[in-house]
Formats: structure tokens, C-alpha cells, sequence
């Protein structure tokens, strides 16, 4: 399905993103990876080199589109055009808003979730209409649904989740797909130690792991390479989530009261 293919990941230097982009080597396909972390990323590349894919590593900010255009430029130069781009950076953030000492964070987590997928799609989408290929944005269950000290992050993916909607509408007929991936919390990834708290500051190791009901990242990358070769508009990990989204639709409230249990187990 992907062998000979060409896949851009962003945020492919650890986590979600790096399992991605192993598991697209192993069917034979060609990853264009894009991150910060040269020396991890790099690390990356040299993995899927190892078990059978061609790797590109090219080192950027998502928050600036002149990265993004160069990516999609080098990664159309070594192999020739663009199949998928999966939208995956990001950051987040775990803290009451009265609490937010730093505004500014509210700005970086618009800039890296929503407008960090904007600027690869603006690039990426010459390609993807010749090759007939898809964008692929991972979202997050709290792109439908509000959570608890994550109002900025919620926020850029709700507007991720609207921009995708929207862009899907307008390719229509084009041959261009577009896939939204609304995950649970994924174990594995370095979201959590990374995301912002009150004091603007990132969390660290001393963060709170993720508990045993959080999706690994790898069977996540398996669920999503799954739903790509089916062409499909979305997908909810885990499954069981739709019941959830379901029931906020007729009882807000008593969705609301499940989710603040939740996040009070995941805080404590």
C-alpha cells in the first residue's frame, strides 16, 4: 500500500511522529521528517533507513512557513513529489486559566497546532492534488470535546479540527482526501513533559504519567496507517470515545462530569 510511497511527518523527531515514520519504512515508503531536534530526528532517519525506507531529515519550526515551504521543496527534489502529509506537531499545555502567569503560551499553542498544520497544507497541497494523496492532521478527542487545564490547547485543536472540515469540502472532487485523527492521551510521547504550565514554564520529568487507559503510540501509528489506506475521514482512538461524544451531544452535563473524574485521576 505505501511501498514507494512519500510521506511527510511533522513533529517526527520522537513520540507519535517517530513511530509513524518507522512504521511507513517498513512497508517501503519514503519519509520526509521535520522537526527541530536535528540530532533525534536524525537518529529517526537512520532507523527507517535500517529497515527498508528511504529517509529525508530536514530541520525547521512548523510556526514559520518559509520552513514549511522548504520542506515540501527538499522532500519534492529527493523524491519527486508528496503522497501524504501527516500534520502532527505539537505542544500543549496543563493548567487553570486564571492561573496563566504567561499569557504568550496561548499564542505559541495557536502557532504550532493550528497554524503549524496551515502552513505544511498551503505547500504541501500542489503535490498532494497531483498525486491524489491526503492530509492527514492529528486533532485530538479534545478538538470536540473541552477538557480541564487545557483551554489554549483545546482551543488550537478545535480550530485544527474546523480548518481540516472545512479544506475537506473544498477538495471535494479534487481526489484529495483529508483525514482527522482524534486520539485519547497516547503513552509514549513527550507531550506532557513538554506542555506549558501556569508559569509558562514546560512541566518536565516531574510531570504526571498518563494512565493505564492512555493509547500507546504504536498502536496508534497502526490504527491511523489502517485508516489511511481506507481513505477515511476520520478516526477515534480509542473506539470506545464515540460513546462519549455521543453522550455529549444529548447530556452535556453528564458528559462534563465523566471527563472532570477523569482529569482529576490524571492530576492527582
Amino acid at each position: 500500500m505505501f511501498r514507494e510511497k512519500t510521506v511527510i511527518i511533522t513533529g517526527a523527531s520522537s513520540g507519535l511522529g517517530a513511530a509513524l515514520a518507522l512504521e511507513f519504512a517498513k512497508e517501503g515508503a519514503h519519509v520526509g521528517l521535520f522537526s527541530p531536534e536535528r540530532e533525534k530526528q536524525e537518529e529517526v532517519a537512520k532507523l527507517c533507513e535500517e529497515v527498508g525506507g528511504k529517509a529525508l531529515s530536514v530541520v525547521g519550526d512548523v510556526t514559520q512557513p518559509e520552513d514549511c515551504e522548504r520542506l515540501v521543496a527538499e522532500t519534492v527534489a529527493r523524491f519527486g513529489g508528496v503522497d501524504y502529509l501527516i500534520a502532527n506537531a505539537g505542544i500543549s499545555m496543563w493548567s487553570r486559566f486564571e492561573d496563566s502567569a504567561d499569557l504568550s503560551v496561548y499564542r505559541k499553542l495557536m502557532e504550532v497546532n493550528y497554524l503549524g498544520g496551515v502552513h505544511c497544507a498551503f505547500y504541501a497541497l500542489p503535490h498532494l492534488k497531483q498525486s491524489r494523496g491526503m492530509l492527514v492532521a492529528i486533532t485530538s478527542i479534545q478538538s470536540k470535546i473541552g477538557v480541564p487545564l487545557h483551554t489554549g490547547y483545546v482551543a488550537s485543536k478545535h480550530a485544527l479540527q474546523g480548518f481540516c472540515e472545512t479544506l475537506r469540502m473544498e477538495l471535494y472532487g479534487t481526489g484529495v482526501d483529508v483525514l482527522t485523527v482524534l486520539p485519547h492521551w497516547l503513552r509514549g510521547t513527550e507531550l506532557r513533559k513538554h506542555a506549558f504550565g501556569g508559569d509558562g514554564k514546560e512541566l518536565g520529568e516531574s510531570s504526571r504519567k498518563h494512565s493505564k487507559e492512555s493509547v500507546s503510540i504504536e498502536d496508534a501509528a497502526g490504527a491511523i496507517m489502517e485508516a489511511m489506506s481506507k481513505r477515511k475521514r476520520d478516526l477515534i482512538i480509542p473506539w470506545k470515545l464515540k460513546a462519549l461524544m455521543a453522550l455529549n451531544l444529548f447530556s452535556p452535563k453528564s458528559a462534563e462530569a465523566i471527563i472532570m473524574s477523569k482529569v482529576k485521576k490524571e492530576d492527582e
